[in-house]
């Protein structure tokens, strides 16, 4: 299996708050594969745990990184990449 890093800019006005965390945690436990989340030189959580993500402190324009494992890691990030680079707050 090939792990799959991505970098990506925080969208969302409010930062990775709680509905942003909650949609993007859904999003990674539906997809069945692992992920971690991490900023700047913290270290990485599990991107499937709200409080995990909530706990990184990520705010609009924060730049994070995602990191997964599996036959399907590239387009699962791709995925979440979008998610992040959403401003839900404008929804």
């Amino acid at each position: 299996m090939t792990e799959v890093t991505r970098t990506i800019r925080i969208g969302s006005s409010n930062g990775l708050h709680a509905r942003p965390a909650k949609l993007f945690a859904q999003a990674v436990k539906d997809s069945g594969t692992p992920v971690t989340i991490s900023k700047g030189s913290g270290a990485p959580v599990n991107a499937a745990s709200i409080l995990g993500v909530i706990s990184l402190g990520a705010e609009k324009g924060d730049y994070v990184t995602l990191t997964a494992d599996g036959e399907n890691a590239a387009s699962v990030l791709d995925t979440l990449a979008e998610l992040l680079t959403t401003d839900f707050d404008e929804a």
